[in-house]
């Protein structure tokens, strides 16, 4: 399948509903996570949605969303990629992230499950790790292309 184009900054109220829509976070979002925050489709009905947290050397990714109908397609796939291009760009050279259902998925890409406790302080400070993602989240890491 050819590439989709992958715009940057989605509109909150969209956003917010794709992620609602199919039961991940979105209390917390804010018009400033947006800065980080990429998605395919039109304003208002993206098809596929991702966003990071840059804390510096480290990024969370805490939000990959592909609506039902466009599963399969390699949309997942492409916005991970464009999510650790720009973390790796902001400077993070590790990626983090919990999920309850994607750990295969993620796995795939490169993605390792790690302890919760090997998390560093900036991740393990976020909402995302420290409330809105239950204990039994698998958390997983994969250190960035071009990183030490």
């Amino acid at each position: 399948m050819a590439p989709q184009i992958i715009r940057a900054r989605p509109p909150l109220k969209s956003a917010a509903a794709l992620l609602k829509a199919h039961g991940l976070p979105a209390a917390d979002l804010t018009e400033d996570h947006l800065q980080h925050f990429f998605f395919l489709g039109s304003d208002g009905s993206p098809l596929g949605l991702i966003g990071l947290e840059i804390y510096g050397a480290d990024a969370l990714l805490r939000s990959l969303v592909v609506a039902e109908g466009e599963r399969g397609r390699g949309l997942g796939s492409q916005l991970v990629e464009r999510a650790e291009d720009y973390a790796a760009s902001q400077g993070s050279s590790t990626i983090y992230l919990l999920t309850m259902t994607a750990e295969r998925f993620f796995a795939r890409l490169g993605y390792r499950r790690i302890e919760r406790m090997q998390a560093p302080p900036a991740i393990q400070g976020t909402r995302e790790f420290a409330n809105l993602c239950p204990e039994s989240a698998a958390f997983m890491t994969k250190l960035l292309r071009g990183a030490l």
